[in-house]
Parts: C-alpha cells; sequence; structure tokens
C-alpha cells in the first residue's frame, strides 16, 4: 500500500509562516506528482499546490500564489510546502497526495491516488 505521511502542522499568528512536509512511501513515489490539498471547516477539499517529481514543474491555487512554495527531495522522497503570510482563511486540514500527471487539470483531486492522513494549520490571532 501507498503511504503518505505529513507532519509541521501547528497554530499561529496572521501573518506567520509554517512549513509542510510530507514522507512518500517507496510506491507512492513512484507516482508522477506529489500535491497539497485542504479543507476548511464547513468547506469541500480544495487544492492547493502540485509539484511534478521528475520535472520539478508546479502549479499552484489563485489563493496562496506568491505566499506559498512547495518543493521536492527527491532523494528523500519529501515535499515541503513553505507557507508565509498566513491568513485565517489559510486554517485548514492539510492533505499531501501523490498521483498522475495531467498539465491541464493538475487541480483535480481525481489525479491522484493516494492520501495522506491531513494535519491541521490554524491561523489566528
Amino acid at each position: 500500500q501507498g503511504q503518505l505521511v505529513e507532519s509541521g502542522g501547528g497554530t499561529v499568528q496572521p501573518g506567520d509562516s509554517l512549513r509542510l512536509s510530507c514522507v512518500a512511501s517507496v510506491r507512492t513515489s513512484r507516482s508522477d506528482v506529489m500535491g497539497w490539498f485542504r479543507r476548511a471547516p464547513g468547506k469541500e477539499r480544495e487544492f492547493v499546490a502540485t509539484i511534478h517529481w521528475r520535472l520539478g514543474t508546479t502549479f499552484y491555487a489563485d489563493s496562496v500564489k506568491g505566499r506559498f512554495t512547495i518543493s521536492r527531495d527527491n532523494a528523500k522522497n519529501t515535499v515541503n510546502l513553505q507557507m508565509n503570510s498566513l491568513k485565517p482563511e489559510d486554517t485548514a486540514v492539510y492533505y499531501c497526495a501523490a498521483g498522475r500527471w495531467n498539465y491541464y487539470t493538475a487541480y483535480d483531486r481525481r489525479n491522484y491516488d493516494y492520501w495522506g492522513q491531513g494535519t491541521q494549520v490554524t491561523v489566528s490571532s
């Protein structure tokens, strides 16, 4: 079975930063892409960012562009999400996912076959 393990969530104040990490098992690291999604209270899960393991190509949701940066460490099978200038509306459970590359629908969660358990991020003053 594929396995993804997230870490790095927590409670911070608006304007602060957090760094999320996701370690992939060998199987899930063979997927084309690794992405981050989030689900805020009362809302559906939404796309945040994704990165191609080999190409390094990235995509971001408009709501996080310029504030969040996704990166990968192929040697460690790890993907990171650096979140800066956090806002209360970034409060959500963040999920790591592994899946198939699709340039036109990289945001679509149906492209992702493996999911982590999620890590809570709370932004509050």
